[in-house]
């Protein structure tokens, strides 16, 4: 099932304080970037974020994107500060873009 665009609007205003937010549409769901690294998608109308030490802190669900996929952390806050702070601290665990040719 494809996510629905007004939930990709309701993510991206609790990602307002977080710099350099991109969007990647991908078979009707979408990848998040922050700083050019990968931190998330939107599957199903579910915010799921990599897992890394910082995510498995603060967020409990494990959730699984698609059949096949890697688990990844289900964002349940309305809390925009909060979804910055955890954005924030998931950066500098999360590995560098590559370089495209």
């Amino acid at each position: 099932m494809a996510s629905d665009e007004g939930y990709l609007a309701y993510v991206l205003e609790l990602l307002g304080g977080v710099g350099d937010v991109s969007v990647r549409k991908m078979m009707g769901e979408y990848l998040l970037y922050a700083s050019g690294k990968l931190f998330g998608g939107i599957y199903d109308d579910r915010f799921l974020v990599k897992d890394t030490p910082a995510s498995r802190d603060r967020l409990p669900f494990s959730e699984i994107p698609y059949e096949g996929a890697a688990p990844m952390l289900l964002v349940d806050t309305e809390d925009a500060e909060a979804v910055a702070e955890l954005v924030e601290a998931m950066l500098p665990e999360l590995p560098e873009p590559k370089k495209r040719r």
